[in-house]
């Protein structure tokens, strides 16, 4: 019976290992695939110019300004709502049916198709409320695709914190909201940023909801407030990659636009990386 459970016990790592390999594996695949087929395309001009000659030339610096104002606008709606829903779901609420059918809907969002979000933006915001395609619509809508991601990772890092710490916390005469602000958040602050750059990080690399609300085929100008519409990068890709006038002429521009929205990506996960690691330090001490 021993010796099964070894050999089972065995088998189990041995799968997990190889499962790990793969997902590495295809990840640098991945990255060999664009950097090669990319990299002739970056430079100063393409990073800082618009584009030219129907986008056949020029740069994507619109498309990098746009996708970084729709980051951001997403990140300033999705995140408060987020962690305030997540503190009441986990602090507040009285466990019971009702919570459980918010989670529930939570979970259920969080697997509706992106397009589905790409439209109800365009009903709601853009028609609705009259914003248009602007950032301002494609960042809230981008918000509400983010929010399912953001409460299941806030709620699972308040969980996370001991309980001790908020019984230390009354012990020593704060208030519920005192020892939540003070105690709890700071505590499940890398938890929080961690899952909050993930949820934005599948918001940065999205199509389907910016092309109805906030992403237009061509603009050479820079936004100049939340209600201008904008270029993106992914949405670029996809034009240039099917709609484009000329789609094999311009397929170095297109691997070299895939390859700065990667940069993009992991320039944003690095930063929580690092802002998760400092964090963590300061609670150590």
């Amino acid at each position: 019976m021993k010796k099964h459970r070894l050999w089972a016990q065995k088998v189990f790592f041995l799968s997990f290992k190889t499962a790990a390999c793969l997902n590495g594996a295809a990840l640098l695949l991945i990255l060999y695939f664009m950097v090669s087929r990319g990299w002739r395309a970056i430079s100063w001009d393409f990073l800082t110019q618009s584009p030219k000659d129907s986008m056949t030339a020029g740069g994507i610096l619109p498309c990098i300004v746009g996708t970084t104002s729709l980051c951001l606008m997403t990140l300033m709606v999705a995140l408060p709502i987020g962690v305030c829903s997540a503190v009441y779901l986990n602090e507040y609420a009285r466990q019971g049916t009702l919570v459980r059918i918010i989670r529930l809907g939570i979970n259920n969002l969080a697997g509706v198709p992106s397009i589905v979000f790409g439209l109800f933006g365009l009903a709601f915001f853009c028609i609705v409320l009259k914003m248009g395609v602007s950032i301002a619509a494609g960042g809230l809508t981008l918000g509400i695709m983010t929010l399912p991601v953001i409460i299941g990772a806030s709620e699972e890092a308040l969980k996370a914190v001991p309980n001790t710490y908020r019984e230390a916390s009354f012990a020593m005469g704060a208030t519920k909201w005192q020892t939540i602000k003070k105690v709890v958040l700071p505590a499940a602050f890398p938890g929080i940023i961690t899952g909050s750059i993930l949820g934005l990080s599948r918001a940065a690399g999205e199509t389907a909801p910016i092309m109805y609300t906030g992403a237009v085929f061509f603009t050479p100008d820079l936004p100049g407030s939340i209600l201008d519409e904008v270029m993106a990068l992914p949405y670029h890709i996809y034009v240039l990659a099917t709609a484009g006038t000329n789609i094999e002429a311009t397929r170095h521009l297109q691997y070299g636009t895939a390859l700065v929205l990667i940069l993009l990506v992991f320039g944003m996960n690095l930063a929580a990386i690092i802002l998760r690691s400092k964090m963590r330090k300061k609670l150590r001490i």
